[in-house]
């Protein structure tokens, strides 16, 4: 038969959608068309394919081949598409005479000597793949990825001759590692740190999650609101969707365009973002925690010890209402961190460790989950009622510090999370007014905004 069926995935955002790739050798004059809505690195698999199987001791068929990637309305990208293209290709021509196309889906960027070179996206097509019950065949080098999706078929293959001899039964392919070995990461001790008692303390209220390997990523501030937050005619995630479940660090604040700033808001609340263009669209998670550093004013010295500041009021709000109030809204922890001064700078002691600031936190991350399920950042406002009361005294300082402060409901949610979360590094079952005291002295920055 002259028709082969094979089965692949695109991508689109975080989703991996199937792609039948159909070939299909006709007579005629030879040609070699591909459609379904091909783009240009998947047009340019057709001197890829070629060059790989003439270089691999195969016969390229001199007919009429015609390729289709269906479904025709979704976009295809990338050389992912060169494998499954020249396996098509062989067993049309009957080069290749496999019954169990069926069982496989496959994807890889083929080179002109036929090696295997690595796709992106290998972690969410292994995961679909495996839900539709099929093994999926990879290059080497994205296999290691693929191996993170439990109970997934993987096969990992070096070159176009590998996959032919696997599906010819003489050879078969060897698997990945179940699991790819994690190296601890070894971070700087809170000892180190000179002075900074508060800053220290705050930094307790760190997710117990992020203590652990996770992302970090520190953006320059002349990022654009694409690169941050993510976009792009084919939508590609930012830097907020990159460091999910981690830390986004954003140093010298104030220098980010104010537009791009106000571009975290939205996914700062609902832990997602969605990217909508005129083609396409997509939904990337982005629940992170948010990390900000900024001068007290433009010269760096107001409040200094030294009395260095020359900066007039006027510079000095100008500089601070860079950011907004709806942004600092959404920061549950505003403090400031003063010079150290000499004598703290040159003492020979150390601080806590931070082997014992995290077995506090380990606890108090248990608690939260024995009590609620999850962490405290993540209550909604009913779960917020049920597990976040407070005494009737630390009731009475809140409801004064909505008045005198004018927070808005959204800072008394989180004033009250935060005093949660103390109280449970305090190892109290029930919210104090020292809780609600400490979690409100740290939105006293945002009165001088």
């Amino acid at each position: 038969m002259s028709l082969a069926v094979l089965h692949s995935r695109a991508l689109s955002g975080l989703d991996a959608p199937e792609v039948t790739v159909e070939v299909h050798l006709a007579n005629g004059l030879p040609s070699f068309t591909i459609v379904g809505l091909p783009d240009t690195e998947v047009k340019e698999s057709r001197d890829r394919v070629r060059a790989a199987l003439v270089n691999s001791r195969f016969e390229f068929p001199a007919r009429r081949i015609t390729v289709n990637l269906a479904p025709a309305e979704l976009p295809k990208e990338s050389g992912r598409f060169d494998l499954p293209i020249a396996l098509g290709i062989l067993a049309a021509s009957r080069q290749l005479e496999v019954d169990a196309f069926s069982e496989y889906e496959f994807a890889g960027e083929l080179s002109l000597t036929g090696e295997l070179r690595p796709v992106r996206g290998a972690l969410a097509m292994t995961w679909r793949a495996a839900r539709e019950g099929r093994a999926f065949v990879l290059p080497s080098a994205s296999a290691g990825e693929a191996a993170l999706v439990e109970e997934a078929s993987i096969y990992q293959a070096g070159s176009l001759l590998d996959v032919c001899a696997h599906l010819a039964g003489r050879q078969p392919l060897s698997r990945p590692a179940a699991r790819p070995i994690a190296i601890p990461p070894n971070y700087p001790d809170l000892a180190e740190v000179k002075g900074q008692a508060q800053a220290k303390r705050a930094l307790e209220g760190f997710r117990l999650e992020n203590w652990k390997r996770r992302p970090f990523r520190a953006p320059h501030h002349s990022a654009s609101s694409v690169a941050l937050v993510g976009g792009g005619s084919d939508p590609r995630p930012g830097e907020i969707s990159l460091a999910h479940n981690g830390v986004l660090f954003l140093d010298e604040l104030p220098e980010f365009d104010r537009k791009v700033l106000e571009a975290l808001r939205e996914p700062l609340e609902s832990g997602r973002v969605a990217i909508s263009r005129a083609a396409r669209q997509a939904e990337y998670p982005a629940r992170f925690q948010l990390i900000g550093a900024m001068n007290p004013c433009p010269c760096g010295y107001l409040g200094h010890f030294s009395g260095k500041c020359r900066c007039t009021p006027d510079q000095v709000t100008r500089y601070r209402h860079k950011l907004s109030g709806p942004l600092l809204d959404r920061i549950d922890i505003q403090i400031e961190v003063p010079a150290v001064r000499e004598d703290e700078l040159v003492d020979a002691g150390r601080g806590e460790q931070s082997a014992r600031v995290r077995e506090r936190v380990e606890q108090a991350h248990g608690r939260q989950l024995a009590r609620q399920g999850k962490s405290n950042t993540r209550l909604g406002p009913r779960e917020i009622e049920r597990f976040c009361t407070a005494e009737e005294k630390a009731g009475a300082l809140l409801r004064q510090a909505i008045g005198k402060l004018h927070l808005s409901a959204r800072a008394y949610h989180r004033v009250l999370k935060l005093s949660r979360t103390i109280a449970d590094l305090a190892g109290e079952a029930t919210i104090a007014v020292t809780h609600v005291a400490e979690a409100i002295q740290y939105r006293r920055l945002e009165r001088s905004f």
